[in-house]
């Protein structure tokens, strides 16, 4: 059995969430478990673009924004939260996105099984559980084996971009990134956050309690 990289969370959901899980997901959302092998992301899209792969994205609104600013890529975000999820595929709704679909489940099953190799533009895991405790390590989502099968899934050139607050976390990931060898970091150390990157309530929250967001860019070769 796996060892899950996420803690499932519930959570209230308001009547607009509720509202949005009934009539959106069908048109949105996807179940993991029940996505075919391979996964036609063309068909999925309705055509064919470059596809970044996102891993855990909160409540959405940096996603809705980045995808929004980036109408010449698809978004394929994976997720765990029954909020963010219902949240998300309200913003989609809102503004009219045709380039996101939300996935339900274990972003790493995703990977695994259904996408390709080379398929991907690029991979966002912007702050993944640091799950500080040393007996939890175990549970990291960045660690040698998941960025080998993450890195395996992007084309020549493609980017896989981290973000912590948790320095701890930050130097292992500079540390496991560097290591892979098909990776290159396109900064010395960390990157400055990018445009693109929208700063979040919770990045605000981290910077207040003296926990700067560190960002990791990497290329494959």
């Amino acid at each position: 059995m796996s060892i899950r990289t996420y803690h499932p969370r519930g959570g209230r959901l308001s009547g607009r969430h509720h509202d949005a899980l009934d009539r959106l997901h069908d048109v949105y959302g996807l179940a993991v478990a029940e996505l075919p092998t391979p996964l036609d992301l063309a068909a999925l899209f309705g055509r064919t673009a470059p596809v970044v792969l996102e891993i855990g994205f909160g409540m959405g609104d940096a996603t809705a924004a980045m995808a929004a600013a980036d109408p010449g890529r698809d978004y394929l975000v994976v997720e765990v939260h029954t909020p963010g999820i219902a949240n998300l595929l309200s913003l989609l709704e809102r503004d009219g996105l045709t380039n996101v679909r939300v996935a339900v489940g274990d972003a790493l099953d995703l990977a695994r099984r259904c996408l390709p190799e080379e398929s991907l533009d690029a991979v966002h895991a912007f702050f993944p559980d640091p799950w500080p405790k040393s007996r939890h390590h175990k549970r990291r989502l960045i660690q040698p084996t998941h960025v080998a099968l993450l890195r395996s899934r992007l084309r020549r050139g493609g980017r896989l971009h981290c973000a912590t607050d948790w320095a701890p976390y930050a130097k292992v990931m500079l540390e496991v990134l560097t290591a892979d060898p098909e990776l290159v970091n396109t900064h010395d150390g960390y990157a400055p956050r990018p445009a693109y990157r929208p700063e979040t309530k919770f990045e605000r929250r981290g910077v207040r309690a003296g926990r700067p967001a560190i960002d990791l860019i990497f290329e494959r070769r």
